[in-house]
C-alpha cells in the first residue's frame, strides 16, 4: 500500500517559504501575541480574576489572627460569626474551615484573608443553588491572601475544599451567610 500523501520532492526543507505563506505565518504569529496581550491585560484591568495582597505569614501568628478576630466578632446563636469591620479570616485546616460560618451584609466590601495552617486547600465559594456561579481560589500554608470580595445577592453560600487533602477532604466544607444589608440608607 502506498501512502496518499507523496513528500516532495528534493531538499523541500532548505526551500524558501512562498510570500503568501510568510504572511499567513506573520497574520497567525500577530493574532498570537494580541491574545496573548489581552489575556494579560484583562487579568490586571478585567473583573474576572481577583487580585490581592499576599503576605508571608507563620502558622501561629495566623492562628492569633484568626483567634483575635473571633473573639472580636459578635457570634449569633447559631453559631456564626459577624465581624465587627470589614475583615474577614478564614483559613484551611485539615478538615474545616477555621473563621466559618459568617454572616456578611449584601453590598458591602469585605477583605478576606485567606490562608491554611497545615496543606494546600481549594477555596471555592457557590451559592447553594447554583453550580455554575463560583469563584475557585488556592490557599497555601505560610501565606496570607487578602482578597477583596463583594456579595450581591443574599442567600447562602458554601465554602468547599476543592484541592484534595486528605482521607477527610470529601467533608471540608462551610457556609457564608448573606443577608441584605442597609448599604447605609
Amino acid at each position: 500500500m502506498t501512502s496518499p500523501i507523496k513528500p516532495p520532492e528534493g531538499n523541500w526543507w532548505e526551500q524558501p517559504v512562498n510570500r503568501r505563506e510568510s504572511i499567513w505565518l506573520g497574520l497567525g504569529v500577530g493574532w498570537a501575541l494580541v491574545l496573548f496581550g489581552w489575556m494579560s491585560a484583562f487579568t490586571r484591568i478585567g473583573d474576572q480574576n481577583p487580585i490581592g495582597e499576599t503576605y508571608d505569614v507563620e502558622e501561629e501568628d495566623l492562628r492569633e489572627k484568626v483567634d483575635a478576630f473571633k473573639e472580636e466578632a459578635e457570634q449569633r446563636e447559631d453559631g456564626a460569626y459577624v465581624p465587627p469591620g470589614d475583615d474577614v479570616y478564614v483559613v484551611g485546616m485539615r478538615f474545616n474551615w477555621d473563621g466559618l460560618p459568617v454572616v456578611l451584609e449584601t453590598g458591602k466590601e469585605y477583605d478576606f484573608h485567606l490562608g491554611s495552617y497545615d496543606v494546600q486547600h481549594g477555596f471555592s465559594i457557590r451559592p447553594e443553588d447554583s453550580y455554575s456561579q463560583q469563584i475557585n481560589l488556592h490557599v497555601m500554608p505560610g501565606n496570607e491572601w487578602v482578597v477583596p470580595m463583594e456579595f450581591d445577592e443574599p442567600g447562602t453560600y458554601h465554602v468547599l475544599c476543592n484541592e484534595f487533602c486528605g482521607v477527610g477532604h470529601r467533608g471540608m466544607h462551610g457556609t457564608i451567610i448573606v443577608e441584605e444589608g442597609d448599604n447605609g440608607e
